[in-house]
């Protein structure tokens, strides 16, 4: 049986932006669904918001998000949900990942090599989104 685990950001009316941020930092494509386009909506108040976007990077990663319709409460940004981003391919150490998607932000965690051996770091993005960022060591 085959399985995906994928995060689902629910935003503020920032989801096109992070998105496109998330795609400029990790690579891939974006798909983006508006409310007006999905006729989940006929409130031109919120047409240009998303309803639903997708990243699917190359690595095979999918990363969610959508904006918050009306009447939902607003999500409360890093109370809940951590996203954890790590490889186990030395040759990719994740440090320009972690730098992209601490552009803006702000880093908790410097990245370093943690006390397991891999390079690590802990941000929270300039969409309050936090993410931990675990490289693999390089081999012996």
């Amino acid at each position: 049986m085959s399985m995906n685990l994928n995060p689902y950001l629910h935003l503020h009316d920032t989801a096109r932006e992070a998105l496109e941020f998330y795609r400029d930092a990790l690579g891939g494509s974006l798909e983006l669904l508006t409310f007006g386009d999905s006729g989940m909506s006929d409130d031109p108040a919120i047409a240009d918001r998303i309803m639903h976007g997708q990243l699917t990077t190359d690595a095979g990663l999918v990363l969610m998000a959508s904006d918050t319709p009306p009447g939902m409460p607003d999500p409360t940004a890093g109370t809940t949900v951590s996203v954890c981003l790590s490889t186990t391919d030395p040759a990719n150490d994740l440090s320009g990942t972690f730098a992209a998607l601490a552009e803006g932000g702000e880093v908790k965690e410097p990245f370093h090599v943690a006390p397991w051996g891999d390079p690590f770091g802990i941000l929270d993005d300039k969409f309050g989104i936090t993410w931990l960022v675990n490289g693999a060591a390089a081999q012996e």
